[in-house]
């Protein structure tokens, strides 16, 4: 479009940037939105709402929303429509809402991991033709200047892992994700008043990995798992002040955990867990063998599995997850070793605090 068309979209009028969850945009979308903002030096430009979460500047109005609001996305009217992850949405639902409710133009973003997505068969293939009025832009990792080298480390790692994931993550075309470890998890709103918390678990990362924290409850004979961090860059204790969220038990302390609170660490890390404990909380090294892996799977699929609607990264990571496969394409009874940051800390926590018990060939379980 020429300049004049862009200045008339630009200018004034709402924008608004939708994901499923509303309670994901401040950790994902919203956060970058805020940190391109501040690179550009434009914030004092800006009047901002933090409780509405909106920005306005001129004519302009650009808010964030979460379609899990029914009442809010059948209300609001725009001019402009971005739907992060929009392959979250319920197309009939959701989505058509949104449609229906946008004068001029609509963004969608996603990763294609199914062919057989409605954005797919409805929207690419089927409007695309019919009215002529669909763009489809084929972007990789390549084409996004502003990913850290952690993100395209972990991107460009995918291809020795598995050729599907590298399809859908690391190249251009639809495909589709198979043999996922854990295809049945639910996603909760957050965690009922009357589930029990039983401890956490951590994962260690710095440069390329992140530090992750689940904390796991229980509930109803089933077990829910909450994300409390996800982060790169931390060291595991802090001397100066200045350190302290920049550090692991900075970031146990502002999450309010208790010292005597359950936590199991990678025990592979036997530095980083003595330099935690020395700050008194109650960290131990999960225990290890060389089936251990397998069995904190079973142990984990023993129990219905709920995950939290803010829980973004585990919940990525339970989308991609899958089983190994050999050069022929037989599954192996082994996981790939790759989307499993907060898995593993889920997996440490439940296989110490379950009481799961292998016998011959069956899993005996004590809530």
């Amino acid at each position: 479009m020429n300049g004049n068309i862009w200045k008339k979209y630009w200018d004034k009028g709402v924008i608004t940037i939708i994901r499923k969850y509303g309670s994901n945009l401040k950790s994902t979308v919203q956060r970058d939105f805020d940190e391109i903002l501040s690179d550009w030096n434009v914030m004092s430009l800006i009047w901002i709402n933090k409780s509405d979460r909106t920005y306005r500047y001129g004519k302009r109005l650009i808010e964030f929303k979460g379609a899990d609001d029914s009442q809010k996305l059948k209300g609001g009217k725009r001019d402009i429509l971005y739907c992060n992850e929009a392959n979250e949405l319920n197309y009939k639902g959701e989505f058509f809402q949104l449609l229906i409710r946008t004068k001029d133009l609509v963004f969608i973003d996603f990763n294609p991991d199914d062919e057989d997505i409605r954005i797919n068969t409805e929207l690419e293939q089927k409007r695309s033709i019919e009215k002529k009025d669909v763009n489809v832009v084929v972007s990789t990792y390549e084409d996004n200047p502003f990913l850290s080298p952690a993100e395209v480390y972990e991107i460009e790692n995918i291809k020795d892992i598995d050729p599907q994931l590298r399809e859908v993550y690391g190249k251009w075309g639809y495909g589709k994700i198979t043999w996922l470890v854990f295809p049945n998890v639910e996603i909760i709103k957050e965690v009922p008043k009357e589930s029990n918390s039983k401890g956490y678990g951590m994962d260690f990362g710095y440069t390329n990995d992140p530090t992750t924290l689940i904390q796991i409850y229980t509930w109803d004979n089933s077990i829910i798992f909450d994300e409390l961090l996800y982060e790169h860059g931390l060291m595991n204790d802090w001397a100066d002040e200045k350190d302290k969220d920049r550090s692991i038990t900075g970031k146990l302390e502002w999450l309010e955990i208790g010292k005597s609170e359950q936590i199991f660490g990678d025990s592979a890390e036997p530095k980083s867990i003595d330099e935690i404990h020395r700050r008194w909380y109650n960290i131990k090294p999960v225990v290890k063998w060389p089936d251990s892996v397998e069995y904190g799977i079973e142990s984990m699929k023993w129990y219905k599995i709920y995950v939290t609607e803010r829980s973004v990264n585990l919940r990525k990571e339970f989308r991609k997850y899958k089983w190994s496969v050999d050069k022929n394409g037989k599954t192996l009874n082994k996981p790939i070793d790759k989307f499993n940051h907060c898995i593993d800390a889920a997996r440490y926590v439940t296989m110490m605090t379950m009481k799961v018990k292998k016998k011959g060939k069956f899993f005996i379980s004590s809530i």
